[in-house]
């Protein structure tokens, strides 16, 4: 930073103050009240200095200062904020420092209270930790001393307003072309699929993906904790969880949502992320004729996935054996697509995989591969099991409705599925 431009930070941090201190003393509205001060108090300035000045001047009394800049960069897919004088971002999947910094950890804390202040939420000492999402959509997390050692802790994950289709995926390296076809049946076809994956590993992105391949004519519900999803269906119906209020009323939890999902007459329901009890009554909806739901879990391979569901369910305070959950889940779950971020940034699908059932009473339940991503090459197991293969063969809307025309038609979406890639896993 040049001596000229350290000189308008300097003023800007000065008019601030002074707009602070008298902000019950004048009327008119908070850019006017910024013109005449930046005119009153630097009228030597030229007229672009002037401009810049009353700009820094807003975004350090009404916008999130030092942040502005890398909000406005529509490359940035992350800011974390690390403390007072540490700002990080993502750009492209890979996370790299800035130049960026807060004067002081005051001001910082400022710019929390700004986010927060319009969505009604606020953290102190006697409450560090929140997670909000802002009108735009974009989630953002704090966390405040004395839990966050080395000052306040700012992360906003940017939302990307037009979400990613299908198509995005494959030319981004996420989705093979077979692969999104095979998905695209998959979902058509009504199976219960569970994305799963890492933190940052794209878990909603995909799963935003391949809702778009269900059909315009169902009734869609979307139950998430911070609404990210952005289905272009027609009728969707989105439900957003709710925090306690200050007073420590009013929370409406991911379980609540699903069990009145049920009373909505849906036709699928989509769950962002299973993280608690909500799992058991996800399950029962899908095991009870709402087949064809998606939803995600934090898992490092499709086994694991089930593993977790499992513990999840028994998280509902609910009576069940153990055995009577991992039946359930045996029933409920279909499909799982398993999702990872590479070392350079990318995220990618790497396993898909059938739940089946095992004969081991260790381990009644269990998982076949079907695509598997390893050493840079897509490997599938080739011809895909005959259960999957009939239900993929079920009547669609564009399909003829004789059982055996029905099963050819299946015949040449799998072979065209599964070529030119058929390789053992």
């Amino acid at each position: 930073m040049d001596a000229a431009a350290e000189g308008l930070d300097g003023l800007a941090a000065e008019l601030r103050e002074r707009l602070v201190r008298s902000a019950g003393e004048e009327g008119g509205d908070a850019a006017q009240r910024v013109a005449a001060l930046v005119e009153r108090e630097a009228a030597l300035l030229s007229e672009g200095e002037r401009a810049t000045l009353a700009r820094l001047v807003t975004e350090r009394s009404l916008g999130l200062g030092p942040l502005e800049p890398l909000l406005a960069d529509p490359s940035v897919e992350e800011v974390m904020v690390n403390g007072p004088g540490r700002v990080w971002v993502e750009r492209r999947g890979a996370i790299e420092p800035t130049g960026v910094a807060f004067g002081s950890e005051a001001e910082l804390r400022h710019a929390i209270e700004r986010i927060l202040a319009p969505l009604g939420r606020r953290v102190d000492e006697a409450e560090p930790l929140c997670d909000a999402r802002l009108a735009d959509g974009s989630r953002v997390n704090v966390v405040l001393p004395p839990l966050a050692l080395d000052g306040p802790l700012l992360t906003i994950r940017r939302f990307r307003a037009g979400g990613f289709a299908p198509a995005d995926l494959v030319a981004n390296g996420t989705l093979d072309p077979a692969l999104h076809d095979l998905l695209a049946a998959c979902v058509r076809a009504r199976l219960t699929v569970l994305v799963s994956g890492g933190t940052g590993s794209g878990k909603t992105t995909t799963l935003g993906a391949l809702s778009s391949f269900i059909p315009d004519d169902e009734r869609i519900v979307t139950i998430e904790d911070a609404a990210e999803l952005r289905l272009r269906q027609p009728h969707v119906v989105r439900l957003e969880a709710r925090p306690a209020s200050l007073e420590g009323r009013g929370e409406v939890t991911i379980r609540r949502l699903v069990r009145n999902a049920l009373r909505m007459r849906p036709d699928r329901i989509v769950v962002g992320e299973v993280r608690g009890g909500e799992a058991l009554d996800m399950l029962s909806a899908m095991a009870s004729g709402h087949d064809g739901s998606l939803s995600t879990v934090h898992a490092g391979s499709p086994e694991e996935a089930l593993r977790r569901v499992e513990t999840l369910a028994l998280m509902a305070d609910v009576a069940l054996p153990h055995a009577a959950v991992r039946e359930l889940v045996a029933g409920a779950i279909d499909l799982v697509v398993q999702q990872r971020r590479e070392p350079d940034g990318r995220r990618r699908v790497v396993a898909v995989s059938e739940v089946v059932r095992g004969s081991d009473p260790a381990r009644p339940i269990g998982t076949r591969e079907l695509y598997s991503f390893r050493d840079g090459r897509a490997r599938w197991r080739a011809p895909l099991p005959g259960a999957l293969a009939a239900r993929l063969g079920e009547p669609q809307r564009d399909a003829p409705a004789d059982p055996l025309a029905r099963l050819e038609v299946a015949r040449r979406r799998l072979r065209a599925s599964v070529a030119p890639q058929d390789e053992p896993a």
